[in-house]
């Protein structure tokens, strides 16, 4: 009875696999007859495009403009051949604010080396507040700032699925300038030690897993990230200091029959030596993809130590997945004022279309 149970299972799984997904340009294309030739062949290069217009506590009403680009960098024919990627979104906001990121994940054949760059240029006037999750609403003012970030690794395989390498990291930001800070106060950006203008940059070292094959949207797997990066004044760094990223996410079909996905995430952000920059610690909002905190305004939580967790379910409305929802739970801890140990947890959740 078991053994017909998990065929009865098996087969309802791969008939919603082969239930056709549905994009952007597959319902454009319905009405103005475009050529979607590249959908017969899937080893040939996915491309996706869109604009839109968004809002955000921290940047207002914002125009972007999404790019994506996924290929195999291989010809070889394998279950097991990863998606290389190329993505952008280009932003302007309504409080001026401008970010162009690119960001690349290439797999090579066998998935034997793994090479990632993220390049980003913003122009991004913000608001920062006290230290610590102890801050106040009222501690935020504005401070305006350009930035620069690129940062540049290669992994090599050295057992399935997992990867080891090099890379660098440098971030420069310039022209910083508080805007509208709290007259009579020493503003936490003041006695931190402000700058107008600050350079980090040394080598990384980084360790992943990856079991995903998927890294736009992921259906399953697992990804465990970890990141030593140390900067040093012999690389260009204003000062030395060390910090350490620890970046787990699983994925898991639930109900195990259908196309939803609960996702678990786990950011662990840690100053490990020195003093960073302070538009270089830990923060809410300013992890790699800009994720971490949805619920509060980006910025609003900085320390030297961050840890956090999220939770998020992620599923279909529509048949062909076009449109679909997601719910999130979340929960962030940052040092104390004082940069030592850990006060209290700070929840958050929301809901929205994906």
């Amino acid at each position: 009875m078991e053994g017909l149970c998990g065929k009865l299972q098996a087969q309802e799984s791969a008939l919603i696999d082969t239930i056709p997904q549905k994009d952007f340009f597959d319902v454009v294309s319905k009405y103005i007859k475009l050529s979607k030739k590249e959908s017969e062949d899937p080893n040939k290069p996915q491309f996706s495009a869109i604009p839109a217009v968004g809002y955000a506590m921290h940047t207002g009403w914002a125009g972007i403009v999404t790019a994506n680009l996924a290929f195999y960098a291989s010809k070889e024919i394998s279950s097991e051949k990863k998606f290389s990627t190329i993505a952008t979104n280009v932003t302007y906001s309504q409080f001026k604010q401008m970010m162009i990121p690119v960001q690349i994940n290439i797999w090579t054949k066998n998935n034997k080396f793994n090479i990632m760059s993220d390049f980003r240029y913003i122009k991004y006037p913000s608001k920062v507040f006290d230290l610590g999750t102890d801050s106040k609403t009222s501690s935020g003012y504005l401070v305006d700032y350009n930035g620069l970030k690129l940062h540049q690794t290669m992994l090599m395989s050295f057992a399935k699925n997992m990867y080891a390498g090099i890379g660098y990291f440098f971030d420069r930001f310039w022209n910083v300038n508080e805007v509208d800070p709290p007259n009579g106060t020493i503003t936490s950006f003041q006695s931190y030690g402000y700058k107008n203008k600050s350079t980090s940059a040394g080598p990384v070292l980084k360790l992943l897993y990856d079991s995903r094959l998927n890294t736009i949207n992921p259906q399953n797997g697992i990804q465990a990230n970890i990141t030593y990066r140390p900067s040093f004044t012999s690389f260009g760094s204003d000062n030395t200091w060390q910090s350490l990223q620890i970046d787990l996410r699983k994925y898991i079909r639930f109900p195990a029959n259908s196309k939803n996905i609960l996702a678990l995430w786990n950011n662990t952000w840690f100053t490990t030596g020195g003093r960073p920059p302070f538009l270089m610690l830990p923060s809410t909002g300013w992890d790699d993809s800009y994720n971490t905190g949805r619920g509060y305004i980006q910025g609003r939580f900085r320390a030297a130590n961050m840890i956090y967790l999220e939770s998020e379910y992620r599923f279909q409305i529509s048949p062909s997945g076009l449109i679909g929802g997601v719910m999130f739970v979340n929960g962030q801890s940052f040092s104390t004022s004082s940069l030592r140990g850990y006060k209290s947890v700070v929840p958050g959740m929301g809901f929205g279309l994906r």
